[in-house]
C-alpha cells in the first residue's frame, strides 16, 4: 500500500508542476496584448474498488457505500479563460481593441488563418493592414499611399481621408470571428489562436452584428491576466507540491519501518 501510496503523490507532483507552468506563462504574459488567461483543469484516475457500494454485509444489510480507493490525479485540460481585459488608450490610429466578443482574422504563413483580440495592426510597404508580425488582417484592407488621416467605426468601417479630397474615401471593412467555444480553440504563438473541432466553425460578420463586439479606435486590450490572484495560485501550488513531496517521504519512512521491524 505505501509504493501504491507514492504512485499516487507522484501524480499530485506531476499535476501541480504542471499548474504552476501554467501560472508562470500567465504571469509572463500579463503586459501581453489581447492575451487570455490559461486555466489548469484537474480530474481523478481510475478508483480501485474493492467492495462496491450495495455489496452484501450480511443476510439482510447491504454496504451504504463503497470501498474505493483512487490512484492519483492529472491535468485533463488548459482552458483559455476569455473574460474581457480592460482597454487602454494609446492614441495611435492603427490600434483597435475589440470590447466584447469576437476575434480579428489573421493570414498566417502557412495559409491558415489565426484569431487574434491583439488590435494592434500596421501599414506594409504595400498599404495592407497588418498584425506586428507582418501578417495581413483578413479581410485584405489597403491603406493608400498619402493617406492623412485613418477612421475605424465601431462597426469596423475603415475610412480614409485623401488630400485634396473633402469627403473621407471607405476603404474596407473589419469583420470579427465568432465560435460556439472559444475555449476550444488551439493556440500557437504570437497572440494567434486557430480553429479546431471542438471550437467549431467561425461565423464571420460586422462588429456590433450578432452578438460580436464593438472596435475601439486608438485603444488596445491589456491581458486580463490578475497579478495579485496568480500569486495566490502559485502559494497555493507550491504548498500541494510540498504536501505531495512529504507524502512520498512519509511513504518511503513507512516502508523503511517495515524492512526494519519484520
Amino acid at each position: 500500500m505505501s509504493t501504491n501510496a507514492m504512485h499516487v503523490a507522484r501524480t499530485g507532483l506531476d499535476a501541480q508542476q504542471t499548474r504552476m507552468q501554467v501560472i508562470a506563462n500567465n504571469l509572463a504574459n500579463v503586459n501581453t496584448t489581447g492575451f487570455k488567461r490559461d486555466r489548469a483543469n484537474f480530474e481523478t484516475l481510475l478508483y480501485q474498488t474493492y467492495r462496491p457500494g450495495g455489496a452484501q454485509t450480511s443476510e439482510n444489510t447491504a454496504l451504504t457505500g463503497p470501498l474505493a480507493v483512487g490512484t492519483g490525479v492529472r491535468v485533463v485540460a488548459t482552458e483559455k479563460v476569455h473574460t474581457q481585459g480592460g482597454l487602454t488608450t494609446t492614441g495611435n490610429a492603427f490600434d483597435v481593441a475589440i470590447d466584447g466578443q469576437g476575434f480579428l482574422q489573421i493570414l498566417m504563413p502557412d495559409g491558415r488563418i489565426g484569431y487574434s483580440r491583439d488590435g494592434s495592426l500596421s501599414r506594409n510597404a504595400e498599404g495592407l493592414l497588418t498584425n506586428d508580425s507582418g501578417y495581413v488582417l483578413q479581410p485584405e484592407i489597403v491603406v493608400p499611399e498619402g493617406t492623412q488621416s485613418l477612421v475605424i467605426s465601431s462597426d469596423g468601417i475603415v475610412t480614409a481621408n485623401l488630400p485634396g479630397e473633402v469627403e473621407a474615401q471607405e476603404v474596407g471593412q473589419i469583420t470579427l470571428a465568432l465560435f460556439p467555444n472559444p475555449r476550444g480553440l488551439s493556440p500557437v504563438g504570437e497572440n494567434l489562436l486557430v480553429e479546431t473541432p471542438a471550437s467549431g466553425a467561425p461565423a464571420v460578420g460586422a462588429p456590433l452584428a450578432d452578438g460580436a463586439g464593438k472596435l475601439v479606435q486608438g485603444a488596445l486590450e491589456a491581458s486580463n491576466v490578475n497579478v495579485v490572484q496568480e500569486l495566490v495560485d502559485m502559494i497555493e501550488t507550491q504548498r500541494a507540491y510540498e504536501i505531495s513531496s512529504r507524502s512520498i517521504s512519509a511513504s518511503d519512512e513507512m516502508l523503511r519501518y517495515l524492512t526494519n521491524k519484520l
